[in-house]
């Protein structure tokens, strides 16, 4: 006995400490191992269409699941509406009750709750126990207060309406309560469906449901594959749809609800950065990496699934990396000592196996811990690449498995550089003793959690999503909420008027003003700060509100909006400058139109008559001199999580912004777009209203005498609808606002998902420009930034 102490104890191995998981047989086996859905408080009996989940630890099949169709989709949607009203009359107190009676009953149940993800996800024990289920419950927990102070924290605002989520098998526990909680805070009725592979825990929250007396139909569970995923996302009674899941079915989500005016929330895949310096304290990134890529078997989205190490340090670091992954244990994921569980599904696994080959037949180095697997199961070896090369297709792509892919840098610039060369946006993770170095990386890396010293920390009260194609929307804190309410005025059904076409242009342009027509001068194209004769070399011509033609516009095409995006990608230092600066800019600008006030006017009379025109303007001047205050005054906030850390809560410009300006309203409705995208710091390519676009040629002019740098705003003007898709398939733009007709803001969503930019529009619902309520402030400055959350540790 005492040889075999003392060899354990120089050994340093653990004996197998497995979790009784008899009290979750015993629940499976009560309901015969079979499971219907739950809808309008009901359990329905499972039909023909059924699937098996497995536990991919052992293989052994946990139950039989029904798989719905579009029937069975449809009958929760209609549960969930006629449930709605109901819902909604409750006070936000009343509402609250419900949400902390959840929190309360999954803290009851969580060991049943922990053991039976594990069994379905093959995840760790530990992880399932000591991560997953207390944030489930904190996630309640924290809702149930917003849903106490929703009238107070969100006046104006109202619930979407019926909401359809869909979730990963990742994280199947902690997923559902992202998207349950605040959708119930804020007052929606949801239909949600889990994962094919990992539904049970989604069916034990059901049951809780039941048993707190949460009103039928507020609820509803619908279990299936991909098409019934799709039949809730392309239901024409669903108000909003909110997905996590792969980058390509976001894709294709994105363009199933395109014709409708449902409201879209994506967190999508990622390629997060884990960006080690050479003054960092290696020993806690190596720690950190297992909980950045090793975490969940590396099934994260957020995984740091690419470590950039500071050249100096490289081999050092890779040695710890070695050493450390050694003491890994792979294994039973239901025994307390195993680190890393079983891969969710074959398929996944054998997609894993191929990306590491693919990884060295592409020039890397794999390496692999001499430890020993399970006979069955779908168990993978942590797994380091080395040697990497920033365009590998390991370096490039998700492989969501336990494989680290290893580059160097030598700069803290080139480190930014590698870190965004990505089409990713979703996390990222910065390790060094230096504060300074850690923050200026932090704000400029394309990410949108970034954490320091630390990785893989979440809480309620910090939003979680990410940039670019890692997709738009947040999940937790008030940013989350915002995503689950619309202005109470959007819900009216007011819709714009179609747009009728232009007729083909007849006149080449010139150089000289034709004074039979009445033209006192050629307007250009707006590019760079410069005027451009289009690429078409046609104008059309433009006409006022008595029929008589007022002059030409230039006809801008897919070349001049390449050109014009170029300028504005220059100019991107725009949003680095203080927002005091762009404040005085601003208020300059409005200076300028007030000085230029009469011809500006007599110009707008032509289209709107001189009484609309006067209004017009003068609205126009004060609402730049609003945004000119907002510059500095919509910030950030600090959270402060229940652990020793901060989180910065950054408010970001989205960068480059295509706008479809309405036709109603020509010069308000149109600054009233370009200004609070500017005042936050973004660049802008705007088409203003094609039926009075010769109008552009005043505002330019008043823009190039108010210091705003050249390529901030650009104007191309034209055809509407084909400037329009040049714009939404442009994949060098961030976001695309349309505030035209329901054709064009179905087209922007449909022909956008190339790089998945964020989408705008008034959903072909006509906005009051004259009212400050509709068409100016929060709701603008919301969709002209992005949040960044930064957590910063404190303390020894």
């Amino acid at each position: 006995m005492s040889n075999s102490i003392v060899e354990k104890y120089h050994s340093m191995e653990y004996g197998p400490a497995p979790e009784d998981a008899s009290e979750v047989i015993k629940w499976l086996d009560a309901h015969k191992r079979s499971f219907g859905h739950y809808i309008d408080g009901e359990w329905t009996k499972p039909g023909k269409a059924t699937f098996a989940t497995k536990n991919p630890a052992t293989g052994e099949t946990l139950a039989t699941i029904a798989s719905a169709d579009a029937t069975e989709v449809d009958r929760a949607v209609k549960a969930a509406r006629a449930a709605l009203p109901a819902w909604q009359a409750l006070t936000g107190h009343q509402r609250a009750r419900y949400l902390y009676a959840l929190a309360r009953q999954v803290q009851k149940h969580s060991r049943k709750l922990a053991v039976l993800e594990t069994l379905d996800n093959g995840k760790s024990i530990r992880e399932s126990r000591d991560i997953d289920i207390p944030l489930v419950a904190r996630h309640f927990y924290h809702h149930a207060g917003w849903a106490q102070l929703i009238d107070e924290e969100f006046p104006g605002y109202e619930p979407c309406g019926v909401v359809g989520q869909i979730i990963p098998w990742n994280f199947p526990l902690l997923m559902f309560a992202w998207k349950v909680a605040p959708a119930l805070a804020a007052g929606n009725t949801v239909v949600i469906k889990p994962a094919e592979y990992t539904p049970l825990t989604a069916i034990a929250l059901g049951e809780i449901a039941d048993e707190i007396g949460l009103p039928k139909g507020v609820l509803n569970i619908v279990q299936g594959d991909g098409k019934t995923g799709a039949a809730i996302a392309e239901h024409p009674g669903i108000d909003k749809v909110a997905f996590t899941g792969s980058t390509e079915v976001g894709r294709i989500i994105r363009k199933a609800t395109a014709a409708s005016s449902k409201k879209l929330s994506l967190e999508l895949g990622g390629k997060s950065p884990f960006i080690v310096f050479d003054d960092a304290d290696l020993d806690s990134a190596v720690e950190g990496l297992v909980d950045g890529i090793w975490f969940n078997q590396g099934q994260v989205c957020c995984a740091g699934s690419r470590l950039l190490v500071q050249e100096r340090v490289a081999e050092k670091l890779y040695d710890k990396i070695r050493a450390r992954m050694a003491t890994l244990r792979v294994g039973s994921p239901l025994d307390k000592a195993v680190d890393i569980g079983a891969i969710v599904d074959q398929v996944q696994y054998d997609r894993i196996q191929s990306l590491i080959k693919k990884g060295c037949d592409e020039g890397a180095t794999c390496w692999q811990p001499e430890i020993s697997l399970p006979e069955k199961g779908l168990f993978l070896k942590p797994t380091l690449l080395t040697g990497v090369s920033p365009a590998s297709t390991v370096a490039q792509e998700e492989i969501f498995g336990p494989v680290l892919s290893a580059m160097t840098f030598r700069t803290p610039a080139e480190a930014i550089e590698l870190a965004n060369n990505t089409v990713y946006g979703l996390a990222a993770s910065i390790w060094s003793e230096n504060i300074n170095v850690a923050l200026d990386v932090a704000a400029q890396v394309k990410a949108g959690v970034v954490w320091i010293n630390a990785t893989n920390v979440f809480d309620a009260a910090a939003g979680f999503g990410g940039y670019r194609e890692s997709g738009y929307g947040r999940e937790g804190g008030k940013e989350g909420m915002y995503e689950y309410l619309v202005p109470k005025w959007f819900h009216d059904e007011v819709k714009a008027k179609p747009v009728q076409a232009l007729p083909e242009p007849e006149v080449e342009t010139t150089d000289e003003p034709a004074d039979a027509f009445g033209i006192d001068r050629t307007v250009k194209l707006y590019i760079g700060g410069k005027q451009a004769r289009p690429d078409s070399g046609y104008s059309y011509p433009v006409y006022g509100r008595d029929g008589k033609q007022v002059g030409e516009a230039p006809l801008g095409s897919r070349k001049d909006i390449r050109n014009a995006v170029e300028a504005a990608r220059a100019a991107t230092k725009w949003g680095k400058n203080t927002a005091h600066g762009r404040a005085q800019v601003l208020y300059f600008l409005a200076e300028n139109l007030v000085q230029r006030r009469e011809e500006i006017v007599a110009k707008l009379a032509q289209f709107v008559g001189p009484e609309q025109a006067a209004i017009e303007l003068d609205y126009t001047v004060e609402r730049t001199f609003a945004y000119a205050g907002w510059c500095d005054k919509y910030e950030g906030s600090v959270h402060n999580p229940p652990m020793r850390m901060v989180t910065l809560a950054m408010k970001e410009a989205i960068g480059t912004i295509g706008i479809l300006a309405p036709d109603d309203a020509p010069l308000l409705g149109l600054m009233s777009l370009v200004l609070p995208a500017v005042a936050m710091g973004n660049t802008v390519i705007a088409v203003p209203s094609e039926r009075t676009a010769t109008l552009m040629g005043e505002l330019y002019q008043v823009f190039d005498t108010s210091d705003l740098p050249g390529g901030v705003v650009n104007f191309v003007s034209g055809k509407a609808s084909e400037l329009g898709k040049t714009l939404a398939e442009h994949d060098d733009i961030d976001a695309v606002w349309s505030f035209r007709d329901e054709a064009a803001s179905t087209q922007a969503k449909a022909l956008s998902i190339g790089n998945l930019k964020q989408i705008w529009t008034n959903e072909g619902r006509q906005i009051d420009w004259f009212n400050p309520a509709e068409a100016e402030g929060r709701w603008f400055l919301r969709h002209a930034t992005q949040v960044k959350n930064v957590w910063v540790p404190y303390g020894e």
